[in-house]
């Protein structure tokens, strides 16, 4: 997984800049992998013949209680298996995950130019909600972030449980 984050950093469109002011060590990816097992936060890892082909994970939204049922989801993809159907895999997966653990929406942003990818969320259901234009520079251009999202389950249509308390009739 290291090996993955590292050649996108370095050669990929996804949300990062050029580089990184401190390498990206393993201790940073299991601390990373630590705090999601902690909060019970999907991480999902796609294996071919023992090979880490791509791996998908989630983590709040924001920090604040309000948006507690509102997960941002990456997904990175091995380069030699970029366009396999490995992110095809993923991606459901970790939405039913994700929905099956309670939360009710999903987001994630991704580079404008990466069409695969656009189109790979909009087939599972997600829709375009923002662009944010020009907010990353990397390789030597401005990059606009398209902003997508999709409920999970019932998404606003559910009161979530610990707050049906609070709509009942006096």
């Amino acid at each position: 997984m290291l090996a993955i984050y590292t050649a996108h950093i370095h050669r990929g469109v996804g949300d990062l800049g050029d580089y990184q002011p401190e390498p990206f060590e393993e201790s940073d990816l299991k601390r990373r992998r630590k705090n999601m097992s902690k909060h019970r936060l999907p991480h999902i890892v796609a294996d071919l013949d023992g090979l880490v082909a791509g791996y998908a994970y989630v983590v709040p939204f924001r920090k604040r209680p309000a948006y507690r049922y509102t997960l941002k989801h990456s997904i990175y993809i091995h380069p030699d298996f970029q366009h396999a159907g490995i992110g095809r895999a993923l991606l459901p997966a970790l939405i039913e995950s994700c929905a099956a653990a309670g939360y009710l929406q999903m987001i994630g942003y991704i580079d404008s130019t990466n069409v695969a990818s656009l189109r790979l969320h909009e087939s599972c259901g997600f829709h375009q909600v923002g662009l944010l234009p020009s907010v990353g520079f990397k390789f030597g251009r401005w990059m606009d972030s398209v902003m997508m999202q999709r409920a999970l389950g019932l998404g606003n249509q559910a009161v979530p449980a610990e707050s049906k308390a609070a709509f009942v009739d006096c």
